[in-house]
């Protein structure tokens, strides 16, 4: 069972995402108007770049917690049992290495880019950034959190026996 705090923070990345789709969707919507009219807003094509990058993040985030990101099993499957187990653990352990790399280098590109101000709009380009250091730091904990049932799963096993 999903802890109340976790299933709440879930719930809040999905209604952000929702509703990065529906200002994507209006900055284009912007940009395409206005150039049908002959007079283009300069602002629409960064915008769009930058809400583009967010929500591409969020679902990255969404896909990583309800385990939908694809995955090929083709040659685990190929494996002896016994040897599946330490496999899985080896893979979450690579998933939370990768989400870790992937927010320490995320901070730093942020860190780089704070002083740097976007061409059209008024912004850091760090906050075309920001949302990869969530990413990784999401990807890190729900990698951290299946290796940790993955371990209690062999040890489980273990005593079993």
């Amino acid at each position: 069972m999903t802890p109340a705090p976790v299933r709440l923070l879930d719930r809040a990345v999905a209604v952000v995402a929702m509703a990065a789709v529906v200002i994507l969707c209006l900055t284009v919507l912007a940009g395409v108007f206005s150039r049908g009219i002959g007079e283009p807003v300069i602002w629409s094509d960064e915008a769009s770049r930058f809400v583009m990058v967010w929500l591409a993040c969020l679902g990255w985030i969404l896909a990583g917690r309800k385990r939908s990101h694809i995955r090929v099993r083709f040659f685990l499957d190929k494996v002896p049992e016994p040897a599946r187990g330490v496999l899985e653990t080896l893979m979450q352990a690579a998933v939370c290495l990768f989400g870790v790399l992937t927010a320490w280098y995320g901070a730093e590109l942020v860190r780089r880019n704070l002083e740097i101000e976007a061409t059209t709009v008024p912004i850091a380009m760090a906050w075309m950034y920001l949302p990869v250091v969530f990413a990784g730091i999401a990807t890190a904990l729900q990698g951290g959190s299946e290796l940790w049932q993955q371990v209690r799963r062999r040890n489980g096993e273990g005593r079993a026996a």
